[in-house]
This record gives structure tokens, sequence and C-alpha cells, in this order.
């Protein structure tokens, strides 16, 4: 009798897509609220956005029960900082904690696909996108997920920017106004839900400017 290879995993993907584009005033932030694992749908109303701060919003794919760890770790140690400081995180200074905090578990990480977006201290709309063991880049759009390979070439062609190259250094802001970017959200999730089995049901999306955070849904498929 031959043995059979165990092949017992602690992780799952759980699929979704998550996108954020950075403007001169605004950080646009976006996910579908679908929560799959392999062919099944566990739920079709799951929000993947968690709020980090008054001006910082993180959008996570990937293991959700490792996305909610990382979530209350993220929190604990914002309390902490407030308790220190008197004041919130900024969204530069949260990127490098969450950057910080991913790499701390390189060896067994959290498998989790995060974009972070939020306004830094001028009032600037500001991207930062990770992999799954902390290396992250400030840009001025990304997406992560089960569709991002789908959406990242459509704000490509959208946004001009082809190359991070062609991008103002690191400050790279898209051109787009405020109701244009949700615009642009909008289409290349519909888009995006057309191809991705794993991306669908329901639009979430985050607005952040200088007046606060506002939230606004979307209906996209639900085959």
């Amino acid at each position: 009798m031959t043995k059979q290879q165990a092949n017992w995993s602690p992780y799952d993907n759980n699929g979704g897509s998550c996108v954020a584009v950075a403007g001169a005033d605004y950080c646009v932030v976006a996910a579908d609220t679908r929560m799959s694992s392999g062919y099944n749908i566990l739920t079709r109303d799951y929000s993947k956005i968690c709020k980090l701060a008054d001006k910082c919003v993180m959008a996570s794919s990937g293991f959700q029960a490792d996305v909610k760890a990382l979530q209350k770790l993220l929190a604990a140690r914002h309390l902490i900082y407030q308790h220190q400081h008197n004041k919130q995180m900024s969204c530069p200074a949260m990127a490098q904690l969450l950057s910080n905090t991913l790499y701390y578990k390189r060896f067994f990480p959290y498998y989790s696909f995060n974009v972070l977006g939020g306004l830094d201290s001028e009032g600037k709309g500001c991207v930062f996108t990770y992999d799954a063991v902390g290396s992250y880049e400030k840009v001025g759009y990304s997406s992560q997920g089960s569709g991002s390979t789908l959406i990242m070439p459509f704000l490509d062609n959208q946004l001009k920017s082809p190359s991070p190259l062609l991008l103002p250094a690191l400050d790279a802001v898209t051109p787009l106004c405020e109701s244009e970017a949700v615009d642009l959200v909008k289409t290349v999730f519909a888009s995006a839900t057309e191809r991705d089995i794993y991306t669908g049901d329901k639009l979430e999306i985050v607005i952040i400017n200088a007046e606060g955070i506002r939230r606004e849904y979307m209906e996209l498929r639900k085959d």
C-alpha cells in the first residue's frame, strides 16, 4: 500500500480584487465583496477594506483569516502610537508600519496582498502597494488580488503611465478629478468581473478627501 502525501496547507486564497487610485487632493480605495474558497462562494457581502486611521485605509486580498490577524495587530500598534504621541499616524507612517509588520513575519508570512491609500500630511493622495513579505512602493495607483492581472493593464492604459519611469518620481498622482477616478474604478471592476470568477457581487468604494471618508456601493455580476 503506497503512502499518500498529506496536502494540508495553513493557507487558503479567498480571492477578490482591490484597487487604489491617488489624486491631487483625494484617494479612492475599492474592493469587491465576494469571498471564495476554490469554486465555493463563502459569502457575497464581505468587506475587504479596513479603516486604519482617519485618513488611511487598507484593502486586502488573499487569505482573510491572516488579513483579520494583521488588521488587529495594526490597530493595536496604532493605539500604542496614539497614546505615546497624542496624535494619529499619517498615511506614510502607517505604510512603513505595515511594511515592518509584514517583514517581521517573512518566514511564515501573512498570506495577504495589500494596498494602502489615504492622504499624506500635505493633504495629497498617496497609494502604497505591497507583496506578502513587506516590500512596498509609493505609486499613483495599484491593484492587488485575483483580478489584478486584468485591472492593472486597464489602469496603465487609462492613466497614461505604462512604466513607473514615466511617473514624476514617487509623488505620482493621477491626472483625474475625484468623480472621474470613481467612474474609472467602477469601469475596471465591471470589466474584471466579466473575466474573473473570484471577483463579483458588489463593489465597495471608499473615497478619502479633506472632508473625511465616504463610501459608495455598486452592484456587480453575481454569477
